[in-house]
């Protein structure tokens, strides 16, 4: 380096070091960072994404390499980390990521993605307390850089900015000057792979924005989001040419050009985009986009909203109802949510837990709020009632039983980590999962345990099945579980052999009907375990994860990924198995899923991965054989007849994630959904469409 570049690097370092004394962390936001430009008016600085760390993994060294390679390059003044910090969401990948991102020389800027989120053991909370922060705004060389995270947070679902982080984002907006130019990153791209990214999008045209950031895809690729320019980089991981690397954007003058630096290589590689930034806005302010409309509740006249309630956080559960005369408990083979013998009626409430940590009570008839509670954390875990009491887990470690009248704490029972889970109250006995290891039994009245197993594999965020023979769970460490309700002594534990934590039967609400317990999992497969003995005897390939069973216990039903929903009847399977028992002498099978498909429904679902229970009501639809409703990851409910499968009605809320649809006697659902709803609907169960 010759004397000049020498001297100019200090003078940077100097003023890059005044400048980070105004910073801040502050509700989740790092702030006040300025970061001047160079002498020459240039900016440069390395972009780095998708890097997945595991602990003792080869990424954890490529992590290490890239930065060693950016801490030797005195040109480059900053770092922003798109996103998927860790593999899995684990505590200790992210502090291992931590660790290694500290050694940079530089000023750098982190937020989380789908991968730190949605799997995350914590609640999402560890992102935070880790790095200081989940979203950043930050100034270089006049340039404004704001980046936000990214969900879907817990529940597999389409990604979606929270809805606390779109406040957020909303007031940096407001408070920026129309002229200064702003760069916006974010994990996902603003497609159609994020929900609601055309309110995104629309944020950003109010001002000058130049240009977007995002990761995801593990690729180098410019983009363009209805005239937004944008760019997704590349994974530090290896490519298939055991590349290890990272993107240089550099801005000079009104152009900016993006280059991979590879690991190894003294040179930066050749220019693969080149933007030339505008002077006001870089899209065209004459151009209108169309978004589709949805177009199901013109066609169903006759369902329609009681109430709607706007809540300002994103929900993560159901919601629930507690009623003094007309509660109702699920039957044996359910693993539904009490509910209430008829309509609401004066009285009741609903109950529902937000991702601010709030836990909210509603006025039933009017959804006018009642009652409120605040736990130390966000909270993912739906409230379960019984008699006069609802308990919640929240992810600063307690589970919460408070009084739903009023929302008064009756008890608070301590965990080592989160509770993610949701319990089941079965006979005057909390049973409910945490992210400790831990699946415990509680007494109602008093929050004292009762028993608790602490071998558990992975962390719980779903709901137990519980009856007096046993408690069925499923955790993200591949493993379903079966516990003596009485005792907490382990039963059985179920996995399939060679699995990966990803298709963990981690957030399926199992049911269970004939002496057989019935799950789906990511794998795309659904299956049959002796619920004695743990001993698979069947898989049937159909479904991820929503799963629900019919009104007489005959029937359960999966939904597949677009379009299908399915009922599988239990008596053909039980005859399957029983044949190919006497002929073959083994004990599991695979079925084909005409062989056992009792209906078949194409609907207009489309593609989806949510994860939400399938739930019924009975004595209404075509033969008062009942109704059961499929949620959808993009706002929509379909209830179908559970005769045949015919589609009875459809509606759509919103577009985010429905959480739980919950029947209320035989004509109404209580609803939550992932972007902040809570809404009662009232139907006729003989809608027809209209032609």
């Amino acid at each position: 380096m010759n004397l000049r570049k020498f001297v100019a690097a200090i003078v940077a370092i100097v003023a890059t070091g005044s400048f980070l004394c105004a910073q801040t962390f502050n509700n989740g936001t790092y702030s006040g960072v300025k970061i001047p430009a160079k002498p020459d008016g240039s900016i440069k600085f390395a972009l780095m994404s998708d890097i997945h760390i595991s602990v003792g993994a080869p990424s954890e060294k490529s992590t290490a390499a890239c930065v060693e390679d950016i801490n030797k390059n005195s040109e480059i003044q900053f770092v922003m980390i798109n996103g998927d910090i860790a593999n899995f969401g684990y505590d200790s990948e992210l502090e291992s990521a931590k660790s290694i991102l500290s050694k940079l020389k530089v000023p750098w800027f982190i937020i989380p993605g789908n991968h730190d989120n949605t799997w995350s053991e914590s609640g999402t909370n560890s992102f935070s307390q880790i790095f200081g922060y989940e979203r950043y705004e930050f100034e270089a060389g006049g340039y404004k850089f704001i980046g936000t995270p990214c969900g879907p947070n817990i529940r597999m679902a389409p990604a979606l900015v929270p809805k606390e982080s779109m406040v957020w984002l909303e007031e940096q907006l407001r408070k920026l000057p129309d002229d200064q130019p702003l760069f916006f990153a974010n994990h996902y791209p603003l497609d159609t792979s994020l929900l609601q990214y055309d309110k995104v999008i629309e944020l950003l045209k109010t001002k000058n924005t130049q240009l977007v950031f995002s990761g995801h895809w593990h690729v180098d690729k410019p983009m363009d989001y209805e005239g937004l320019p944008g760019v997704i980089i590349r994974s530090q991981l290896a490519t298939p040419k055991k590349e290890i690397g990272y993107v240089v954007a550099e801005i000079k003058g009104s152009v900016v050009t993006f280059r991979d630096k590879i690991v190894g290589r003294d040179s930066e590689g050749d220019i693969w985009f080149t933007l030339r930034m505008s002077q006001g806005k870089p899209y065209p302010s004459n151009v209108i986009y169309s978004h589709s409309a949805n177009d199901f509740n013109t066609c169903f006249p006759n369902v329609k909203e009681v109430w709607r309630f706007e809540n300002e956080a994103d929900i993560g559960s159901a919601a629930a109802i507690y009623s003094k005369t007309n509660q109702i408990y699920s039957k044996k083979g359910f693993n539904a949510i009490p509910s209430v013998k008829k309509g609401v009626s004066e009285g009741d409430v609903v109950i529902f837990a937000d991702e601010a940590g709030m836990i909210y009570g509603l006025d039933a008839l009017t959804g006018s709020k009642k009652w409120s509670f605040q736990t130390g954390g966000k909270t993912f875990s739906t409230p379960a009632v019984y008699a006069d009491y609802v308990v919640v887990g929240s992810s600063d470690s307690y589970i919460y039983c408070l009084n739903p009248k009023d929302g008064r704490l009756r008890w608070k029972f301590k965990c080592n980590k989160s509770v993610l889970g949701s319990a089941n109250i079965y006979d005057g006995v909390v049973y409910i999962g945490a992210s400790d290891g831990i699946f415990r039994a509680i007494n109602l009245s008093n929050g004292k345990l009762r028993w608790s197993y602490d071998k558990m594999n992975g962390f719980v965020v779903s709901r137990p099945y519980v009856d007096n023979e046993q408690v069925v769970i499923g955790d993200w460490g591949n493993s379903l579980y079966s516990f003596n309700t009485k005792t907490g002594k382990k039963q059985w534990e179920w996995n399939i052999a060679g699995s990966f934590r990803n298709y963990s039967p981690a957030q399926v609400w199992p049911v269970k009907s004939k002496g057989k317990i019935f799950v789906v999992i990511p794998n795309r497969v659904s299956y049959a375990i002796d619920a004695k003995t743990g001993q698979q005897l069947s898989e049937i390939y159909g479904g991820r994860e929503a799963i629900g069973i019919s009104p007489d216990l005959s029937n359960y039903y999966i939904k597949s990924m677009k379009d299908t929903v399915r009922a599988y009847s239990i008596e053909k399977i039980e005859k399957i198995i029983e044949a190919r028992q006497k002929s073959s002498g083994e004990s599991s099978f695979k079925i084909a899923a005409p062989e056992v498909t009792a209906w078949q429904t194409l609907t207009e679902i489309k593609y989806d991965i949510g994860p939400s229970p399938i739930t019924v009501v009975d004595n209404v639809g075509k033969d008062g054989k009942g109704l059961l409703f499929v949620c959808t990851s993009r706002g929509s409910i379909f209830a179908l007849n559970c005769a045949d499968g015919s589609v009875a009605w459809q509606h759509y809320i919103s577009e985010a994630l429905i959480n739980y649809a919950l029947p209320i006697g035989t004509n109404q659902l209580l609803v939550s959904t992932m972007d902040g709803v809570v809404l009662l609907l009232e139907y006729d169960s003989c809608n027809e469409k209209l032609q």
